[in-house]
């Protein structure tokens, strides 16, 4: 994978409408791959694209012929709502002083 511009974690969370606790909870339960992104020290820089694909990949419900398709972040949203209930626990860490590290 690896295409177009990496942006920072804050950005990919701007895009897809989510904190950034969710993202890194998203990447330590690998529903982000590694291929996706590049790491130098403790920064992370991600392609939008090879996310947002990654993410599609994962198992979500097809629409049936009752129910109207959904735009592509809302698809992306419904794959990793299984990760929003760990995000609760990681933000209770992050202000017990936890770094990124840690987690």
């Amino acid at each position: 994978m690896m295409n177009g511009p990496f942006v920072p974690i804050e950005a990919l969370a701007k895009h897809f409408s989510v904190s950034v606790s969710t993202i890194r909870a998203w990447v330590r339960q690998v529903h982000i791959p590694k291929d996706t992104y590049i790491k130098v020290g403790n920064t992370y820089r991600f392609s939008i694209d090879d996310v947002s694909v990654a993410l599609t990949k994962k198992d979500t419900p097809k629409p049936t012929s009752s129910t109207s398709t959904l735009g592509s972040k809302a698809d992306i949203a419904a794959a990793g709502l299984a990760a929003v209930a760990t995000t609760a626990v990681t933000d209770t860490k992050l202000e017990q002083g936890y770094t990124d590290e840690d987690l």
